[in-house]
């Protein structure tokens, strides 16, 4: 599974370059992005692709140094599950 690291997105693309999942993370003000969006498709469903997305923002952030606002339901719910990822939220 090979992700594709946009500047504010991280995308899993088919071979005919269908999007298969996908998270966006917009930026907002200074060093601050917004996690707004988090999709997967069905044929991908119940194999934790989502949550492997969610580990590639992190590594992101910390990489760029930038840290996380959440507005999507499905990244508030992981980073609950993992507070050891929590030094990337924004205070």
């Amino acid at each position: 599974m090979e992700f594709i690291h946009y500047a504010n997105q991280i995308v899993l693309y088919n071979e005919r370059e269908k999007i298969l999942a996908e998270v966006s993370f917009p930026a907002l003000e200074g060093d601050t992005v917004e996690v707004d969006h988090t999709f997967v498709d069905d044929s991908l469903r119940g194999q934790g692709v989502a949550g492997k997305l969610m580990q590639e923002v992190v590594a992101d952030l910390r990489k760029t140094n930038r840290k996380a606002r959440l507005t999507c339901s499905y990244a508030v719910t992981w980073f609950e599950k993992h507070p050891e990822c929590g030094d990337v939220l924004a205070g």
